[in-house]
């Protein structure tokens, strides 16, 4: 039987999980391929700020990549004691402005409610989508951004 329970022909091909990393990248790299020949050779590249207390220990910081004319915005964190004190503004200008600076029109990110979702939209970024329930109870929010020369 196969995994509905429906019984299987012979020679059919049926979908089987896998975690084996070289199916995983083999089909990332068919992906890759087909994209190539849509949109031509992209590359992504890291990109990632720190703010230090004078012990230089990390208090604050942003990363995330840049490729195919945007900024994507992977994770933005203030060590609690130091929030609301503007750190998380400057962080975030300083890569969009080094994202413009490497071509990038545009930023997007998502951040769930029990995050900053208004932070992001105080800075400029509009809310492009939601999805309720991710996790069941929140809601994970899409935003974006278009990046100016005065960033």
């Amino acid at each position: 039987m196969g995994r509905d329970d429906k019984p299987m022909r012979d020679g059919e091909m049926v979908p089987e999980i896998t975690n084996n990393s070289k199916d995983i990248e083999f089909l990332d790299e068919k992906v890759f391929q087909y994209n190539f020949s849509k949109i031509g050779k992209y590359e992504y590249q890291d990109i990632a700020f720190c703010i230090r207390d004078p012990q230089a220990n990390i208090i604050g910081g942003i990363s995330g990549h840049t490729g195919l004319g945007w900024l994507y915005i992977h994770g933005l964190w203030i060590a609690e004691k130091f929030r609301g004190e503007g750190y998380g503004i400057r962080l975030l200008e300083a890569a969009e402005k080094e994202a413009f600076d490497r071509g990038c029109h545009s930023a997007y990110l998502y951040s769930y409610d029990f995050q900053a979702p208004s932070f992001y939209e105080k800075a400029g970024y509009r809310r492009v989508a939601t999805l309720p329930d991710f996790p069941t109870g929140h809601q994970k929010v899409y935003l974006t951004k278009r990046l100016q020369n005065d960033v």
